[in-house]
Formats: structure tokens, sequence, C-alpha cells
């Protein structure tokens, strides 16, 4: 999300850098989106191993002014096939892998958005599709439509409203999950003397304690705790953490490799309340 041309320094935070350790790596999913005003970018880093990413992309959000925060949402038929047709240019593709709405709509039906994106399969233009920031009920609607493949949503030891009704759902429905934010917006990497009061005293402990026992860091443990969603709730769980070094990456793969305890497990999931 926060790749940006430009940003290349002499250090290990050069965006195409990072992007090709990931494959380096044998990481396949590239996760994109219009609003991250970055496509063109990630377009021309992977252009000569495209046979090496799923690539994903999103539309929906149109920002008000670039401010942080401030978007308006649009899902109607037209403009599906408005930014569709500018994130398959600026991307530099003839296929998108998986496109999502990014965020619900209050005005336009799920069912005319669903409907007008599946058009986009059948024209071979996308092969799947995804929807992020929406309700169960969204949900079920949109994949009576066309089949849903992945639901994109915050999911962290410290962000986890989507057990409450989404998860059922995901798992009734047979979609995989793209957890966002997995390690809460980078909060999570920070060490526990450091973190700020949005983490629990006794949560901050809990991911410091576990990860001595690992020769790893809070940020590993938390992430793997992501990784570990699977096993736990039997639905496929893919893990998105963002980076802009090479380095956070290479301490993000780490984590795919860290095996939890039973009793570590339970230990963060009494955490649950707080979250």
């Amino acid at each position: 999300m926060r790749l940006r041309d430009g940003s290349a320094d002499g250090t290990d935070r050069d965006p195409v850098a990072v992007v090709h350790a990931a494959l380096d790596a044998g990481i396949t999913m590239v996760d994109t989106a219009d609003a991250y005003q970055n496509e063109e970018l990630v377009g021309r880093t992977i252009r000569e191993r495209r046979d090496e990413v799923l690539l994903a992309s999103k539309f929906g959000l149109v920002w008000r002014d670039e401010l942080a925060g401030g978007f308006d949402v649009r899902a109607d038929p037209s403009y599906v096939r408005q930014a569709s047709e500018a994130s398959l240019r600026r991307l530099g593709v003839d296929v998108i892998d998986l496109y999502y709405l990014h965020h619900r709509s209050d005005t336009v039906p799920i069912e005319e958005t669903v409907g007008a994106m599946a058009e986009l399969v059948d024209q071979g233009k996308v092969r799947a599709l995804g929807l992020s920031n929406v309700t169960a009920k969204d949900l079920r609607r949109a994949h009576a439509v066309h089949p849903i493949a992945a639901l994109q949503e915050q999911w962290s030891v410290v962000q986890r409203d989507i057990e409450q009704e989404l998860l059922p759902t995901v798992a009734d429905l047979g979609v995989a999950v793209v957890a966002h934010s997995p390690n809460g917006h980078g909060l999570l990497h920070r060490p526990p003397s450091t973190a700020d009061g949005r983490v629990a005293s006794g949560l901050n402990t809990a991911l410091g304690e576990i990860a001595s026992t690992h020769d790893a860091t809070s940020g590993q443990v938390a992430l793997a705790w992501v990784h570990h969603r699977q096993q736990e709730h039997g639905v496929p769980v893919v893990p998105i953490p963002g980076t802009t070094s090479v380095r956070h990456l290479r301490s993000n793969l780490a984590a795919a490799d860290l095996s939890l305890s039973d009793d570590e497990l339970r230990r963060l999931d009494t955490f649950r309340a707080t979250s």
C-alpha cells in the first residue's frame, strides 16, 4: 500500500527491490489498489515476472483531495467498467487475477456491483472476484450473483471483529480470507516497552514473552498468530503484511515458519475481549 516511486534512497527501501525480494523468496501474491496510487509502479516491477504473480487490485474508493480517510465510494456498474479499464492500463496487464470491491456502497445494491464485476470475468479481464469492508449479509448476497473467491478484512491479535459474524459466513461459503494489517498497522512490530496504549499491557507482555522463547520478535509472533487462524477456524487465511523494506520483508517471511504451541495460542486468545 505504501510503496511509492522515488522512495529508493540507496537503502533496502527501494520499492522495486522489495517486490523482487518477495518474489525471489517464493511469495506469489502482490496486492494493490487504484486508491494506493501505485499500480503503475507495481505493473512495471512485475512485468518481466508476471507468470510468478497472483495479481490483486481493488476499486471503489475515490479520494477527496487525496486526504487520508476522506473518500467516497463508487460501485455503480458504469464505474466498475471504468475503474477496471484504468487499472488494467496502469498495471500494463491483460487480466487481473483477483479484483476486489474495496468498500461496500450504501447506495448501490451489491448485486448490481458484483453483476458488473462478473461481466469482467466473462470478458477475460478478471479471473476471480473479491470483496473488502463488507458485512456478512453483503457477502451472501454477492456470492449468490457470482462466486466470491476472497474476502479481505483486517485481522490481527488486536483486531478480531471478523470473527463475530463474517467468519461463519466465510466458512459456510468456502471463501478465503485475506487478512490485511495482521500486525495492527505496524503497531505490533514495536517492542513491548515502546508500544503505546492501543495495545493492552497484558497482551504486550504475552507477545514479548512468547517471542523470547522462539528467538523472535513480538511482531513475528503476532503475524504467526494470524497464520495459525487457518488451522483454528478451518478456512484458508492469507495474511498480507505490507512492508516498505527488504529487512521487514524477511522478518515477515520468517514468521510464516514460526510454530506456536497450543498453550501459546490459548494465551493470546485470552485477550479476545480486549481486542
